[in-house]
């Protein structure tokens, strides 16, 4: 099986991942996606984003990453769905392997994203959204001057 070339290629579905690829597609230089185990990153698992600009009344994350999706895809940025396991980041081209395939590329942005660290509590899962949370800067603003 030969390797799947891209000028740019992308690693990451998340917010980052997407704008990206809107840019590089601009630049006409047809980036290929490569998605990850989580399409839409950390975004598909958020109810309410509060802070996103132009969305005054928040947005569902899930929607929101549709949108993403939507406009690179509208720049016709090819959307791979694979798990890339090793990267031979010192070969030229640079080369990728998945999955599902091997890719290689000129570029390489990786826009993986970052995932919460929980301790494993039940008390954690139970009280998700109501008191935990796993990001202060996104949810700390619900919680100003309360006890």
């Amino acid at each position: 099986m030969s390797a799947k070339h891209a000028k740019v290629l992308i690693l990451g579905s998340g917010p980052a991942g997407y704008t990206a690829a809107v840019y590089a597609a601009r630049a006409n230089l047809n980036p290929v996606l490569i998605t990850g185990l989580a399409q839409g990153g950390q975004l598909m698992t958020t109810t309410d984003v509060e802070n996103w600009p132009a969305d005054p009344n928040g947005v569902q994350g899930p929607d929101l990453m549709q949108r993403f999706l939507a406009h690179a895809e509208r720049f016709n940025t090819e959307i791979i769905f694979d798990h890339i396991h090793t990267a031979k980041l010192t070969e030229k081209p640079i080369r990728l392997i998945g999955d599902s395939g091997e890719y290689t590329c000129d570029a390489l942005i990786i826009a993986t994203g970052a995932s919460a660290q929980y301790l494993g509590l039940p008390s954690e899962e139970a009280f998700m959204g109501r008191g935990v949370s796993a990001c202060a800067t996104c949810d700390g603003f619900f919680f100003r001057d309360q006890e």
